[in-house]
């Protein structure tokens, strides 16, 4: 709302004695005259409040970016949009997630397409069909160095958010799994991976397993597939990724 400032008038006082009106219609002799009226006082401009700067964004990943089985504004990247408002103004400039998606096929496919979207600000989860489709460590960890080396050359560091990935076996159709334990395993080795380099390059890391591995004791945070996230679960994530982003995002340049 804006303010208004009203000043009230100022009264001026005459020096005292009578002072008579020219001679005219509607004069009286010896009347008192009126004391001019104080010029107006000029109206202070409301302050203006800074709109927060505003920064196109661009989600890379797989199933867990694009939202698969849940609607798109439950998805957490869309959710993280309105979280940091008003402090920072994100433009989901696109969601590249796609389903299936590998660590190689994130750089053979989205990577290119930033050349066009001009992205201010990138987030990375990828992870977790390397190890579904029986990659091997060293190769995720190549291709990581190589997302994140080429992310660099774009953006500075500050400007990369890197998050872990869920363990899906602990969904009920990930429970499925004839090596769900084994699966297990390779996601948290992969996170470590992923971790490593983020850090090992000054990039912002999220780590939403204290809200993902709530999963065999809360059935509302899985989707109605039985595997991927529920919208509420990916709010629990972004109230992890939020403070970290609105720092990265509100550090001088």
């Amino acid at each position: 709302m804006l303010a208004v400032y009203v000043f009230g008038a100022v009264l001026v006082g005459c020096s005292g004695g009578t002072v008579s009106e020219p001679p005219g219609e509607g004069s009286s002799t010896g009347s008192t005259a009126l004391p001019a009226a104080p010029a107006a006082s000029p109206m202070r401009a409301p302050t203006a409040r800074s709109s927060p700067r505003s920064f196109r964004y661009v989600a890379l990943g797989d199933s867990y970016t694009i939202g698969t089985a849940i609607k798109a504004r439950n998805r957490w990247p869309n959710q993280l949009v309105r979280a940091l408002l008003p402090d920072v103004a994100l433009e989901l400039a696109a969601n590249l997630g796609v389903n299936g998606r590998t660590s190689a096929q994130l750089i053979e496919e989205q990577l290119p397409r930033l050349d066009s979207l001009e992205a201010d600000f990138v987030t990375v989860l990828i992870g977790v069909n390397d190890v579904f489709q029986g990659g091997d460590a060293d190769t995720y960890q190549a291709n990581v160095r190589t997302i994140l080396d080429d992310l660099l050359e774009r953006l500075p560091a500050k400007r990369i958010l890197v998050i872990s990935t869920p363990d899906y076996t602990l969904t009920p159709e990930g429970a499925k799994d004839g090596h769900a334990a084994s699966k297990s395993a390779e996601i948290a080795h992969f996170n470590e991976i992923l971790h490593e380099e983020a850090r090992a390059r000054g990039v912002g890391w999220v780590d939403i397993s204290d809200v993902a591995d709530r999963v065999p004791d809360d059935p509302t945070l899985v989707a109605h597939d039985g595997l991927h996230p529920s919208g509420k679960q990916y709010s629990g994530w972004v109230e992890l990724i939020a403070p970290v982003a609105r720092e990265l995002l509100t550090q001088d340049e």
